[in-house]
């Protein structure tokens, strides 16, 4: 069973599905990343109350509304963790004229890295300090564009967040859209059940109360988002009905 973005192309489906059967599976399975977070989290994807997903991962952020064991709407967009992290290397490197790592950078999100200003949280990564009002602060080296030393520096989690607004922002737009494109009948489930977040951006702080903020809607972030899709393929493949209709939806014999 292999989770794939819901926006995949035909060709694109036929050639995962190729690639499996040819890396030696005596059969292959596909499944929208979406549903199967949905699946993973124990939403009952094929009733007739609507479900949204938004799967923040690393490459993609898929974001879906889900009903009859189908994706009614859905969005795949290009902006998740992994340009998150490019758009802190593109700050530091304009505003402090510093070369990071992307791992530097990826430590420096999860240590420090904000959506919302209230009620940020930390993380292990990045050696962590406080600032003068209580706003974290990290410590990070990398080497000076000018003269090709190795520099220290202080990063503050407001920076941290200025840097990411941007991406979140289009992520935020994402929904927005999806939800525009809903049928009305499920817009008030989402409203009465709430948005499902997961994936790994769903772990970055306060970016759920932004989503609140921003779509006036509940938003609720799954148990475990890091392995949410990881659960839900499993789950199919031991249920003979989902594994049944999840073949149908499929198209691929």
């Amino acid at each position: 069973m292999i989770g794939i973005p819901s926006a995949v192309t035909e060709v694109e489906r036929r050639a995962v599905w190729e690639a499996a059967l040819a890396a030696g599976a005596r059969e292959a399975f596909l499944i929208e990343e979406p549903m199967a977070a949905a699946i993973g989290e124990g939403i009952s994807v094929f009733s007739s109350t609507g479900a949204m997903v938004v799967d923040i991962g690393g490459g993609t952020t898929e974001v879906a509304i889900i009903s009859l064991g189908g994706i009614v709407v859905s969005r795949s967009l290009k902006f998740a963790g992994d340009e998150m992290d490019q758009a802190i290397l593109h700050y530091v490197r304009l505003r402090h004229g510093l070369l990071l790592g992307e791992r530097t950078a990826e430590d420096m999100k999860m240590t420090i890295g904000s959506a919302y200003e209230r009620g940020a949280k930390g993380s292990k990564g990045a050696k962590e300090t406080k600032g003068r009002e209580g706003e974290k602060m990290a410590i990070v080296r990398g080497r000076d564009i000018e003269t090709g030393l190795p520099r220290s520096i202080r990063i503050s989690e407001s920076e941290v967040r200025e840097a990411l607004a941007s991406v979140i922002n289009k992520i935020i737009e994402g929904i927005a859209e999806v939800l525009e494109e809903a049928p009305p009948e499920l817009i008030s489930d989402i409203l009465e059940h709430g948005i499902l977040l997961t994936g790994g951006g769903a772990l970055l702080s306060g970016i759920d109360q932004l989503i609140v903020e921003r779509i006036h809607m509940p938003v609720v972030i799954a148990q475990d988002p890091l392995t949410t899709v990881v659960r839900g393929t499993a789950r199919v493949l031991e249920d003979a009905t989902s594994l049944e209709r999840v073949k149908v939806t499929s198209g691929l014999k």
